[in-house]
């Protein structure tokens, strides 16, 4: 009977023993599992972040096209309107093209086209391309082409002058005609003048447009 109770005792002990290591392989084998599989949520987010940053920047470029599309298309209509008068053809073009950069005066002067065309009023705004128109202006005040000296862009006179009687233009370096158009025409320049003040005496003001905004 002592044996018996003694291979009895045993065999529970070890049968404890299974009981135990099965249920710690179990444990390690859910620890696993669990590791596996939060391992695995973990990827699919990644992956998840990775193909929606791949389509954003794919988006993007098209975005900024849009962006500048919009931009250009706001900037067009907010071109300030022509209201200038006696123009042709080609002034409108020149106009309607650099609406943008040319000043309101020249948007709104008269232009002249000729030695024979004329304010409509004392005091009026007018504005001219043509050479003759300028030269006749000039001579008419006695004037001589001009530029400020250290200005210059290469061979090309800088900033463009006249050189008025009596006003102290002694600072100026005087040019010929030819270099003073030079430069004029290079620069897309606009003759923005008077010929008389309001109250009717003769005026010298005159400005010189440009498209690129280097004004002088």
């Amino acid at each position: 009977m002592a044996a018996t109770s003694k291979t009895k005792r045993r065999a529970g002990a070890k049968s404890t023993k299974k009981s135990s290591r099965t249920a710690t392989k179990a444990k390690r084998s859910r620890s696993t599992t669990s590791r596996a599989s939060t391992r695995t949520s973990s990827s699919r987010a990644t992956a998840t972040k990775t193909r929606s940053a791949t389509q954003t920047a794919r988006k993007s470029p098209a975005r900024k096209r849009s962006a500048r599309t919009t931009t250009k298309t706001a900037a067009k209509k907010r071109a300030p309107a022509v209201s200038a008068t006696n123009i042709n053809a080609q002034d409108r073009k020149f106009l309607e093209q650099h609406a943008n950069e040319l000043s309101e005066s020249t948007l709104h002067a008269r232009w002249i086209h000729s030695p024979d065309e004329h304010e409509d009023r004392a005091g009026q705004t007018l504005a001219t391309r043509d050479h003759e128109v300028i030269r006749h202006w000039a001579d008419e005040r006695h004037a001589t082409p001009a530029a400020v000296p250290g200005t210059e862009h290469g061979d090309n006179a800088g900033v463009l002058r006249f050189n008025f009687p009596g006003y102290g233009g002694s600072t100026l370096a005087q040019i010929s005609w030819d270099q003073w158009f030079a430069p004029f025409d290079d620069r897309a320049l606009v003759f923005v003048f008077q010929e008389h003040k309001a109250d009717g005496s003769q005026s010298n003001f005159f400005h010189l447009d440009s498209p690129s905004r280097e004004h002088s």
